[in-house]
């Protein structure tokens, strides 16, 4: 059997007042599995500094100059050495004693290592565990494997509004750092721009849609996307809202892009409400406290005040503050009405409860109350996104991270609606396929959102929540049961599939709309832009993810895609699409 280990090394310069030294700050971890290597032996070679790295598989050494060479010794693994360069992070592969180069036995390695692992049972994180990457955690994704259709007809999936890995993956390739892999999340970088969908029809809270093609990474397969819209509704129209700021205002929100950031967003939040919506603000640092009281949303210049006044210092009770936060919003409660908690924060709890099993019990009960939930992730380094994402998913929330004012912008001005309000809740989508078409399907991404197959059982529904005037996208990649893979064709044995929706909406009935999935196939040349480009940027995430099920994609491939499917593009986010994939293949996180 043959692994590989990565190497990931920081390079920190320090200049004591006796003599100079480079120091080297580093984590390793097995590439197959991800996991952090605890034992492996870094020493200097032709130097006297040796380390081992810890449980998190983090090491710090010292180096005499930039030209020193690293050795790395694990007694699994062969030897590596690794030249310090100029490079602030290094990516290195390494592999076990008894492992073999050749690409046959790697791919059977990766197989393996895929198969010991089944699909996400969970919605949300929290059960499958969480990663360190350096002082950021994330919750573990296990890719979702192709399912034999004679095995299992049925898919389902919550359908929800995040879109948090998109952004956060543009900060690290801005950054120019190495992106996590459990940071990327498809299903969110998919959703993260817009699509052109018709609204549903007049009276219809959602609309189904489906496109279906061939597959540009793995010719002999095909695409399916469907597609949730949502009605649009006029902002007036939208009813008032209760919100609370929870606002982290503990020592390590002190940097420029985290409370500062924070401030501007809110601002622009801020701006955007009405006289009949109220906010409360809650800050916490080592204890929680209400720094403004319900104040109508029309009391801009009082609102912006307390934003303004927050100053960063001290531990950060999040415990006490989320039940604080939710307290005031039940005090203040608006029947029919949005009633919210906006949690603005690091995630990097340690007072009270911290772990991310402790705040999905905290959430959980919280779930009941009425009151939705926003999470909205800040900063780097020590940013907990398996905390965020967790509370999100468990709260009937939705979850953005803000790398920038652009991106405040966005979920604060023009994406206010969807952002702030919802439409439909526990919204789950149960794709049944047709055995006599398709051989074997598989969801690309939605990993912590594929739902147990008892969670769908009678009238309990469980979900995620859309917006008003969202899309929500999904795509699954197909194996064709043999002669019905023909283009074009219109298919007279039955439809492809059929998709039934399960949601709520501010009551607590439960509504499905049904859609059969039209069996005609289409090249993949000739499919809507729409359908194109979420490919596009599916393949990408396939990509960072280093996929087992890439086929031939590359970026290239994600390039002449993206290029050809801008079309309709507000706010220019598909041209920024293409910028940021040519900057990933300049620095390293690419291959051509």
């Amino acid at each position: 059997m043959q692994r590989l280990f990565l190497l990931l090394v920081s390079v920190i310069f320090l200049v004591p007042a006796i003599a100079q030294k480079i120091w080297i700050t580093g984590a390793v971890e097995d590439s197959i599995s991800h996991n952090p290597l605890p034992g492996v032996t870094v020493e200097v070679i032709n130097d006297t500094a040796k380390v081992t790295t810890n449980q998190y598989g983090l090491f710090r050494i010292p180096v005499p100059s930039r030209d020193a060479v690293l050795l790395f010794r694990h007694n699994k693994y062969r030897p590596k050495q690794v030249a310090v360069g100029s490079y602030d992070r290094m990516l290195v592969d390494m592999d076990m004693q008894d492992g073999t180069d050749d690409p046959i036995s790697k791919a059977k390695a990766i197989a393996r290592e895929r198969s010991s692992n089944s699909s996400n049972p969970n919605y949300g994180n929290s059960g499958m565990g969480i990663r360190a990457f350096f002082d950021e955690t994330y919750g573990i994704l296990y890719e979702n494997k192709f399912i034999q259709t004679e095995n299992k007809t049925t898919s389902a999936f919550a359908v929800d509004v995040d879109r948090a890995a998109y952004s956060n993956i543009r900060r690290f390739v801005k950054l120019k750092e190495r992106i996590p892999v459990d940071a990327v999340r498809i299903e969110e970088m998919v959703n993260y721009f817009q699509y052109h969908y018709p609204l549903p029809p007049s009276g219809e809270k959602l609309a189904i849609y489906s496109s279906f093609a061939g597959c540009p990474w793995e010719p002999a397969h095909q695409l399916l996307q469907i597609a949730v819209r949502s009605a649009a509704v006029n902002i007036d129209s939208l009813p008032p809202s209760n919100l609370v700021f929870l606002i982290d205002a503990s020592g390590s929100m002190g940097t420029p892009n985290k409370l500062p950031l924070l401030q501007a967003a809110f601002r622009i939040l801020v701006n955007n409400l009405r006289k009949n919506d109220h906010v409360a603000i809650v800050a916490y640092a080592g204890t929680p406290g209400v720094v403004l009281p319900s104040t109508p949303g029309n009391q801009k210049e009082k609102i912006l005040n307390a934003i303004d006044y927050l100053s960063a210092g001290g531990a950060t009770a999040g415990e006490a503050a989320i039940k604080l936060a939710y307290q005031i919003a039940g005090e203040n409660f608006i029947q029919g009405g949005n009633n919210r908690v906006i949690m603005a924060t690091d995630g990097d709890f340690n007072v009270g409860q911290t772990s991310d099993q402790d705040m999905e019990q905290l959430i959980l009960g919280k779930k009941e109350t009425g009151v939705l939930l926003t999470c909205l992730g800040f900063g780097m380094k020590d940013y907990k996104d398996s905390k965020l994402e967790t509370l999100s998913s468990k709260g009937n929330g939705n979850f953005a991270y803000i790398d920038n004012l652009e991106e405040a912008s966005k979920i604060f001005a023009r994406e206010f609606g969807s952002t702030l309000f919802t439409i439909a809740k526990d919204v789950r989508a149960d794709v049944t396929f047709n055995p006599a078409r398709v051989k074997a399907y598989r969801l690309i991404g939605y990993e912590n959102k594929v739902i147990k197959d008892e969670a769908t059982s009678g009238d309990k529904v469980s979900g995620g929540i859309i917006g008003p005037g969202h899309c929500a996208v999904a795509i699954y990649e197909i194996i064709p049961q043999p002669g019905t893979d023909i283009i074009p064709k219109t298919i007279v044995d039955g439809p492809l599939a059929e998709v039934t929706l399960h949601y709520k909406e501010v009551d607590t009935v439960s509504h499905m709309v049904n859609y059969e999935v039209p069996g005609k196939l289409v090249p993949f040349a000739d499919a809507s832009s729409d359908f194109r480009f979420s490919s596009a940027v599916a393949l990408l995430g396939m990509l960072l993810r280093k996929s087992a099920y890439k086929g031939n994609g590359n970026s290239k491939m994600v390039l002449d895609i993206a290029k050809r499917s801008l079309a309709d593009d507000p706010g220019d986010y598909r041209k920024e699409f293409l910028k940021l994939v040519k900057e990933m293949k300049k620095s390293g996180h690419l291959e051509e």
